[in-house]
């Protein structure tokens, strides 16, 4: 088969188009076809040589697909050759075949190549928001990058379960595409103190740049939840301002967890986001399609900022 491979740590000229062997599963896992993966941010810092994948993953990038099964190893019930699926993968994603463990495969649902827009997202969103914060209906949430493809899956899913959602962006042209997706409100952080809302639940990509305004920005029994760190690792956390509003600060990626964690992730969002894609309450984003071997290309748009959504990768 071929596959982006990462010839050496740089920019988006170091990923290369090439013959590799085809993966064989192993116990317990399956071999997807695939049809279309995703950028994600975690792919530009692996090709920059600051995110290498864990241990025994694939050194492909790619963090999600979607395709068609078209081998089944030992030990798998459940799933049979020509099934439509998407998966969530460790690696591996940017390549004409991947093998996955069983427990990451999900029913693909929506169109196919469209699918692929979905895994990393909602399971990221799902394990964040709804399993680890518990927003309920009602509360707000604030989702920091609303224009982001986390951030446009996050809008939808919390409007579908009756919260209030506040975004951030850099421009008035994302915040009205995140209010035509159902954002309550939107605050273009190059201008304002988003500090000065109130939030029940915070998603928030950016770290130690924004703890205190989020902190800040909690409201009384508010949990921030921190999935990325594009504005640095370290801060300074006012505990005394925790306290006060018996509030909580947690921190999670989703790339290193186990295969049963994982699974136990993917189950959850099978059964409670993919009914939701499926009746057309949720749509995925997709900012635009490029053929895989161009993947130099989706790089390069993801650095420029200015996508809405998701950049996928199409076989």
């Amino acid at each position: 088969m071929r596959a982006i491979m990462i010839s050496e740590p740089g920019g988006p000229d170091v990923l290369t188009w090439q013959e590799v062997p085809d993966p064989v599963p192993g116990r317990g896992e399956v071999v997807v076809d695939v049809v279309a993966s995703a950028v994600n941010r975690a792919d530009l810092l692996q090709r920059q040589g600051f995110y290498p994948p864990p241990k025994g993953a694939s050194e492909i990038p790619g963090l999600e697909c979607s395709g068609v099964i078209s081998e089944i190893g030992p030990g798998v019930d459940g799933l049979k050759v020509g099934d439509e699926v998407t998966a969530l993968l460790s690696g591996g994603g940017y390549a004409q075949r991947v093998a996955v463990p069983w427990q990451q495969i999900m029913p693909a649902p929506t169109e196919l190549a469209d699918s692929a827009s979905l895994p990393e997202v909602a399971c990221t969103v799902w394990s964040n928001v709804f399993m680890t914060a518990r927003l309920r209906k009602g509360e707000t949430l604030l989702v920091h990058g609303g224009a982001s493809g986390i951030g446009t899956l996050a809008i939808q899913l919390a409007k579908a379960y009756g919260s209030r959602v506040i975004v951030t962006a850099g421009s008035a042209e994302k915040i009205e595409r995140c209010l035509a997706l159902g954002a309550d409100e939107g605050i273009n952080y190059r201008e304002e103190d988003f500090s000065t809302r109130r939030a029940d639940v915070i998603l928030d990509i950016i770290g130690a740049k924004y703890l205190k305004q989020n902190v800040d920005a909690l409201a009384v029994g508010g949990r921030l939840v921190v999935i990325g760190l594009q504005g640095g690792t370290v801060g300074e956390l006012d505990l005394g301002k925790l306290l006060g509003k018996r509030a909580s600060v947690s921190a999670a990626g989703l790339r290193g967890r186990p295969v049963d964690e994982k699974g136990v992730i993917c189950r959850g969002v099978a059964e409670n986001v993919w009914p939701l894609v499926s009746a057309g309450a949720i749509k995925p984003v997709i900012h635009a399609k490029i053929p895989m071997e161009h993947a130099a290309e989706a790089h390069r748009m993801l650095e420029d900022g200015e996508h809405v959504g998701k950049i996928l990768l199409v076989s």
